[in-house]
Order: structure tokens, then sequence, then C-alpha cells
């Protein structure tokens, strides 16, 4: 539910939201996004967090990152690790969870609303210490299908749930087939992992 006149802030896991959306059949138009949100209350802040492969000569993230910043969204990026498992496979690690959360309390006290796109369960204090300043939180994720990525712990704390397949109209495009928004290097299976708050995903041979 939302009000026009209410104070809301979005803050953006980018990852969780390109896997989710990929898992869905759709690419996020950032524009489209921002200006549906701007649409249903007064937008305040919109927060974007991502995290990108050290010493990648391109990485495809930037481009994306660069068009946020001269276009209303606020952005962090940090690089993640590329290190090799006992089997062999590489594999990359990285989290912008504790900037998020910090990012988020910052502004609690000048918002009446925030949406979190996210989908880990290591979320759900931030939720419940938001919900204790009085502010409402939605979640805005995904359960359908391959791409269900929200905890349930996570969906059951906020005040409410946005189904992102039910945004697809509205904030999507087809994908891309040079997947210009991920990462390069990653494969097209990825998660993000609850138990250690960190983005595991299995990189391309």
């Amino acid at each position: 539910m939302f009000y026009k006149n209410e104070r809301l802030a979005l803050f953006i896991d980018g990852t969780n939201l390109y896997v989710a959306s990929k898992g869905l059949g759709f690419e996020v138009d950032y524009k489209k996004l921002k200006e549906e949100f701007a649409r249903r209350s007064n937008l305040v802040r919109a927060h974007y967090y991502t995290t990108f492969i050290e010493n990648d000569e391109y990485s495809p993230v930037r481009p994306l990152v660069d068009w946020l910043n001269y276009n209303g969204f606020t952005t962090v990026s940090k690089p993640a690790k590329e290190f090799t498992d006992g089997s062999g496979r590489r594999r990359i690690k990285g989290s912008t969870e504790i900037e998020l959360t910090i990012d988020a309390l910052e502004l609690v006290d000048n918002v009446q609303h925030i949406v979190l796109f996210v989908g880990d369960r290591d979320f759900k204090p931030l939720v419940s210490a938001i919900q204790r300043k009085g502010v409402r939180v939605t979640v805005a994720s995904t359960v359908k299908g391959n791409s269900g990525v929200v905890a349930d712990e996570l969906r059951r704390q906020a005040d409410n749930f946005i189904e992102l397949e039910e945004l697809k109209d509205l904030i999507g495009r087809p994908p891309r087939l040079d997947n210009q928004v991920s990462c390069r290097g990653l494969s097209n299976r990825a998660t993000v992992s609850g138990s250690d708050s960190k983005m595991e995903s299995e990189a391309a041979a």
C-alpha cells in the first residue's frame, strides 16, 4: 500500500534483483522503476548496491552504475573476491549488506516508507529495526519458480510484500543477449547466500 504524499525511499540489492528478474524472464529498466515508485509516493531517495570483480578490464556493471549516478540514484559498489574452491571451480564472494543496512538506518528518521529490493534472511533484523522507528517496510522480491529468492522469514517480517512478477510490465524489458547489466564471468546460476551474508556465484569456466 502506497500513499501519494508519503516520503518514500528505495534500497536495491542489485545482485539480488538481477537474479530474481532474470529468473522471471525480464531485465529491470531502472528509469521505469524510479518513475513507477515516484508515481506511487513522494520518492525522496533511491539507493542501488552492487559488487564487481576486481581487476576486470571491463566490468559490464560499471556502465549501469554510471547511468544510475547520473539519473537520480545513489550507488554503492564494492569489489568482489574471486577464488578457486576445493573442487577447482572459480567462485565469487562479495556483499554490500552492511552498507545498505547503515544507509537505511541513517535515513529512517526522514522517511515514512522504505521499499527494500532484497531477499536474504539476514535483512530481517534491519526490517525490524526500521519498523521500531514507526516506518513501514515493503520487501520486493519473488517466490515464483526457480527464481524464488526471498527468505520466508523476511517476507513475514515486512509490512507488505511485492511480487516482482507483478511489476514485470511496469519496470521490465526483455533481457538483452549481451547481458550488459550482469557481472562478466558469472554463469547463469547465481545464489544469494543467507547463512554467510555474502553473494556467491559460480563463475563461468
